[in-house]
């Protein structure tokens, strides 16, 4: 993972909650919380939060006397996701690393990340901080993207970006949203974390976009591939955008363009 993978700031989280959460999170973020809402916790955290998609899908599944910790190590992201939600006394947020939470043991019923645990430079580390903060018997739910050819917008996208940087191709989201899909590996590593209990079910959905413009938009300016492509040339944002947009034309047509999503849905206890 590159040192710019985890940057989300400036202008990424504006674009990446108005043009990525729909197009690819919150099908995900729905499925996340029906699963954790059908646990019935009290006390939830959530790590990696981003821009609150699952913070947000979470509230209806909320009880009324439910303490709800949203944490994410980019303080732009949270601030983002804090105002997006509102009010509601049962949520709060705070900046945490998922790879040393400044938490007690034993204290939540559920630990919920959303495509987060692939950005993690240790997640073993991480897994075991999960692990920590649960009270016995309770759940780690989580889920990572499956390989990027099986996730089509994100791979037309890489190869338009590679096409005006061949000697130096922006790889981001090949090399990290998309680079943790192993299913084994992903069960090796919560199982050396201290987790025995663990299921990983497939999840394929439909990406949908107003235009060929949207997906292009949401994944060059809306992802740390936007760091990727200015450091490569601070003036090539725009034409890399719209080389994308073409190339998702090409294939998906120029109006409405459908396309496939998978993940892998991780539920994991001691």
């Amino acid at each position: 993972m590159g040192d710019g993978d985890k940057v989300f700031t400036g202008s990424i989280p504006e674009f990446y909650d108005t043009y990525l959460v729909p197009l690819i999170f919150e099908k995900y973020a729905a499925d996340l919380a029906r699963r954790a809402g059908a646990l019935t916790p009290r006390f939830v955290l959530e790590t990696a939060a981003g821009s609150g998609v699952v913070t947000r899908a979470m509230a209806p599944h909320l009880a009324a006397n439910a303490v709800y910790l949203a944490t994410d190590l980019n303080q732009p992201m949270l601030d983002h996701a804090a105002a997006k939600q509102g009010g509601d006394d049962r949520i709060s947020w705070r900046r945490a690393d998922a790879l040393a939470l400044p938490l007690d043991a034993d204290v939540f019923d559920a630990v919920i990340c959303q495509f987060g645990v692939m950005f993690f430079p240790d997640r073993i580390a991480g897994y075991r901080e999960a692990l920590r903060v649960l009270k016995p018997q309770g759940t780690f739910l989580f889920n990572v993207w499956d390989h990027i050819g099986a996730n089509e917008f994100a791979d037309e996208v890489t190869k338009a970006a590679a096409t005006l940087f061949p000697e130096d191709p922006p790889r981001f989201l090949a090399r990290t949203p998309h680079g943790y899909h192993d299913v084994d590996q992903i069960r090796r590593e919560l199982e050396e974390a201290g987790f025995s209990r663990i299921t990983i079910t497939t999840v394929e959905e439909e990406s949908v976009g107003t235009s060929p413009r949207h997906p292009a938009i949401a994944y060059c300016q809306g992802t740390p591939l936007k760091n990727e492509i200015e450091a490569r040339d601070a003036t090539s944002l725009a034409r890399v955008t719209d080389a994308a947009a073409e190339a998702i034309a090409a294939r998906f047509g120029p109006g409405e363009v459908r396309s496939k999503i998978r993940g892998h849905v991780i539920e994991a206890k001691a």
